[in-house]
Order: structure tokens, then C-alpha cells, then sequence
């Protein structure tokens, strides 16, 4: 192997190379980022055993090759030179690299091309295009309702299913709270199986450290989603996971049902007067009480330790739930989530599923679970 590169060409694609590696794996294939020189092009690659990340950038090839570098050092390195020209070249042995730029030299040792194993190719004829910031925008809205424990299967991942017409939906769930975002797009719905497609939350941050403003493509396999720039220079694949996904319009309905309480409130001045109230929440009390009236919600809190706190503000309501309490951490992360200026709150019952909507928020949908109020207990958490 034998190549010269300019460093700003390559940097971005090597730190998206790091993120996906292990930190601590036992296998130096796992440990190693990839470059192949060939063909005017070097080419590199990165892999946790699940995700895989390939990036092909311009250079000049002498000579062609393959080796893996021990990532993390490589990139630290790379990231601390200057940029310009780096020339690239293979010891006689192959055991060793050699990076030079300008009277700067380094040697890193290498594994060589018999420990590679061949990466997914992105699949041909089938790939449809799509909004790389929608895609950012889509996730921002659901990941934060996906639950982080691996061991709940189904929601601990990201679903994206076709409901007809072309119409998508993409939810998350932990198991009290809910997002969905519905959106059309006719390509995908056609693409996507009738059963969903389920993507790990763990691997999510990785696809959005990736993603860009630019289109993207995608494609779907039986096992793989994948992911790659219009100009094909990079891609990136992910598992899909197996588990069946719950059936979510079952609480969804409860929001359409009779004898519904709709509180609607200016999300601003609600943030802002959970903000304080939240300062009065303890360990044992972590929630912002409501007490209801056609006009008026006064929130307060019932810090034992820390004091109390009371704030109205002026809604509309209309229903018959007097007094409903919910974690107040998560309402404020719930309602910055929206941007709408106004949100209404569809509350089953005192300790049933609340929805929440805006406006200027089409096709977005959260659920809350409220707290249980009782006379010994402030709170738990019910499940969705």
C-alpha cells in the first residue's frame, strides 16, 4: 500500500469510523479501522460486529492494499496533524505503517487483509431517496420515548411500519411514555415490509452522529438497513431486530374515546413554570401536581425537605378530572420536544394515558403516563 491523501478529505469520515468502534473489544478486527487503496480511492471502513460504516474518499494510489490501524490512535493522530498532504505507505514486511506529513513521521503497527472480513454491500435497484434533516428531525421526536434496556426487546427499539396510502408511522415506547410521527412518503411505504422494520435504540446515536442535512438512500433487507450518500462515497448499516412490536393504537384509541379531559395551555409559560417547580422536587416526590378548573391550572409542588411551590395558569379545559399529577422532568422534556406555541393535553382519567398535540406539530403524537396520587404514597409509575 502505498497513497497520498489530504487529511480535511478523510477526517470526517475517520472520526465517524472511531465512533462506531468498541472501545474496549477483545477481537483487533473489532479494535481496527480499515483502509483499502485502490483505484484512485482510499476507502475506510469500521465495524462493531453489528454496525458497519464505509466511507470512500479521493487520493492518489501508487499502490493498492489493505490493513487495519488500531482505530482510536489513528484517528487521534490524524485529527492532530495539520491539514495538507499525508502520504500513506506499507512496510516490505506489512507489518508496520508509516504516516508521514512534511518532517513528521509515525509508525503504527497493522493487522493485516487476512483478518478482514467482507462488509454488507449496499443493495442495487431498490434504494429510494430521502431527507437526511427529516430523518434527524424524526428521530429527535421518538428516541427519547425508546426505553434504553436492551432486555425489553421490542421497546427498546425504534419501529417504522407502513399503515396504507403511503402514510408511515414511526414510534418509541418505554413503557410510560410514547411518541409517534406520521408522514408520507410513497417510495418507503412501498419498501417498507407490511411488519415494520426495528432498528436497537444503541445503535440510533451512531446513525445520527452519521447523518448529514443532505439526501440520503435507503434500502431494506430481510436483516440489514441501509444507508448511504446520493454521491455513494458513504454508507452505513444497521441491524434489524426481530421482536414483534406491541400494537400501539390500542392506548392511541383511548384518546378518541367519550369522556375525555382536554387541558390546552401555552407551552412556553408551562416549561417555564415547570422549570421552577422543579427546583421544589425530591428524590421521593419528583412531580408537578395539577389542580383543574374550566380557566385556571395551578401547579404545585409538595417539597417536604426543600419548601413548596404554587404557580397558576390560564388554560382552556374542559372535562371532569379534578387534580392529575405527572413526573415533572419528564412533562418539561415531553413539552420541548413540540413546537407548537399552544399544546392540548387529551387526559384519559386522573390515571390513565395523556396526549399530547400542537398545532404546529401535524402528525406528532406523545403519550405521558400520569402519577398515581394517594394518601401514603405521592407517586408511581403506571405502565402504558
Amino acid at each position: 500500500m502505498k497513497l497520498t491523501v489530504n487529511k480535511e478529505r478523510i477526517i470526517d469520515g475517520l472520526l465517524k469510523a472511531a465512533a462506531i468502534i468498541p472501545a474496549k473489544a477483545g477481537a483487533a478486527y473489532l479494535r481496527s479501522i480499515w483502509l483499502r487503496a485502490e483505484e484512485g480511492h482510499l476507502s475506510i471502513m469500521a465495524t462493531d460486529a453489528n454496525i458497519e460504516f464505509t466511507g470512500r474518499y479521493e487520493a492518489d494510489v501508487q499502490q493498492s492494499g489493505l490493513v487495519g490501524v488500531q482505530g482510536r490512535s489513528f484517528v487521534d493522530l490524524v485529527r492532530q496533524l495539520p491539514n495538507g498532504p499525508l502520504r500513506l505507505s506499507l512496510d516490505a514486511g506489512g507489518k508496520t505503517l508509516l504516516l508521514e506529513q512534511g518532517r513528521r513521521s509515525y509508525k503504527l503497527p497493522v493487522n493485516g487483509e487476512e483478518l478482514f472480513q467482507n462488509f454488507s454491500a449496499f443493495p442495487q435497484g431498490n434504494a429510494v431517496t430521502w431527507s437526511g434533516d427529516f430523518l434527524q428531525d424524526l428521530l429527535d421526536r421518538v428516541v427519547f420515548c425508546i426505553s434504553d434496556d436492551d432486555s425489553m426487546d421490542a421497546i427498546a427499539c425504534l419501529y417504522m411500519k407502513p399503515t396504507g396510502n403511503g402514510r408511515i408511522d414511526v414510534c418509541g415506547l418505554n413503557g410510560h411514555q410514547f411518541a409517534l410521527v406520521s408522514f408520507t412518503h410513497d417510495e418507503l411505504a412501498g419498501r417498507l415490509p407490511q411488519e415494520g422494520v426495528l432498528i436497537q435504540k444503541k445503535y440510533l446515536q451512531d446513525l445520527k452522529k452519521w447523518l448529514g442535512m443532505d439526501e440520503i438512500e435507503l434500502d431494506i433487507t430481510d436483516k440489514r438497513l441501509y444507508l448511504r450518500t446520493l454521491d455513494g462515497a458513504e454508507s452505513l448499516s444497521l441491524p434489524r431486530a426481530g421482536h414483534q412490536y406491541p400494537d400501539y393504537n390500542v392506548f392511541l384509541s383511548r384518546l378518541e374515546g367519550e369522556g375525555a379531559s382536554r387541558l390546552t395551555l401555552t407551552r412556553k409559560d408551562a416549561m417555564e413554570a415547570l422549570g421552577r417547580i422543579l427546583i421544589f422536587n425530591t428524590e421521593s416526590d419528583r412531580c408537578t401536581y395539577l389542580d383543574l378548573s374550566a380557566q385556571e391550572a395551578v401547579l404545585h409542588a409538595q417539597g417536604q425537605e426543600i419548601g413548596s411551590a404554587s404557580e397558576s395558569l390560564e388554560v382552556g379545559y374542559e372535562g371532569d378530572i379534578e387534580r392529575i399529577a405527572f413526573p415533572t422532568r419528564n412533562l418539561m422534556d415531553v413539552l420541548g420536544h413540540f413546537a407548537s406555541s399552544s399544546v392540548t393535553m387529551t387526559m384519559t382519567g386522573a390515571e390513565g394515558a395523556c396526549g399530547i398535540r400542537g398545532e404546529e406539530d401535524p402528525d406528532y403524537t406523545v403519550i405521558i403516563m400520569p402519577m398515581k396520587v394517594s394518601e401514603t404514597t405521592y407517586y408511581s409509575e403506571e405502565d402504558v
